[in-house]
């Protein structure tokens, strides 16, 4: 990864992760990746959209040109781990610990998670496809090894 995303752990890197993060859930939702609705989701204004996306393109996280804006491969892993971890998260706390999901705890855990732990994780917990919303979780590779 980019210097394990930038600098592991640090703001810098979390707000990074999360433009990321946003992109790949519109990607996966198959929504046009509109910089308001980036702005939107992050509550951030516009202005601040484009100059991270100027940003991210540099880093090559991203293709981003006025037409458009897609992940790179880099920005495509960076994405669909933080979503990995993101719905681990939700299902450890939906069927293994029985408390209400708490998605500002989800958000303030999962840029702190890595390889090790989140496969630690899916495997306690058996692998799951799905989180409790619904959605699918990003495959890892300690999924492949229980095929």
């Amino acid at each position: 990864m980019s210097e394990e995303i930038l600098f592991v752990g640090t703001a810098e890197a979390e707000h990074v992760e999360m433009y990321l993060k946003a992109i790949w859930h519109m990607k996966e939702r198959n929504e046009p990746v509109k910089i308001s609705t980036i702005a939107k989701m992050l509550n951030v204004r516009q202005p601040s959209v484009v100059q991270m996306l100027k940003k991210l393109n540099g880093l090559n996280l991203v293709h981003y040109s006025k037409a458009e804006v897609k992940l790179s491969e880099e920005g495509e892993k960076v994405g669909s781990s933080m979503m990995r971890n993101s719905r681990l998260l939700e299902v450890l706390m939906d069927s293994a610990l029985k408390v209400e999901i708490d998605e500002e705890m989800v958000c303030g855990i999962e840029h702190h998670m890595n390889k090790q732990f989140t496969d630690a994780l899916c495997t306690m917990l058996k692998h799951p496809r799905k989180c409790p919303h619904g959605n699918d979780i990003p495959i890892g590779e300690c999924c492949n090894k229980q095929s």
